[in-house]
């Protein structure tokens, strides 16, 4: 069975554990695919990366919400501040 691996770097849980900081550092900044039996089980990332996948994710939940109310908007009334 082929697995996909979405990173340019790999080691090993056993690797890892021998020194973790010292991987990390040799990565440069890049994403790191943790394999257990070959396989990968996890993938380490830098917080400064993985920080802004979660603005970008919150981004697009944003964007969705969005779209979801513009898409309700047939049912709202418009209204002018002197209205209110």
């Amino acid at each position: 069975m082929l697995t996909k691996i979405h990173a340019d770097y790999t080691v090993s849980i056993t690797d890892l554990k021998k020194n973790p900081q010292a991987l990390i550092d040799d990565a440069h900044g890049e994403a790191i695919a943790l394999l257990n039996r070959n396989k990968p089980t996890a993938y380490i990332i830098p917080a400064k990366t993985y920080e802004k996948l979660m603005d970008l994710a919150e981004d697009i939940e944003l964007g969705r919400i969005i779209e979801e109310r513009k898409a309700e908007k047939a049912d709202a009334v418009e209204v002018s501040l002197d209205e209110l």
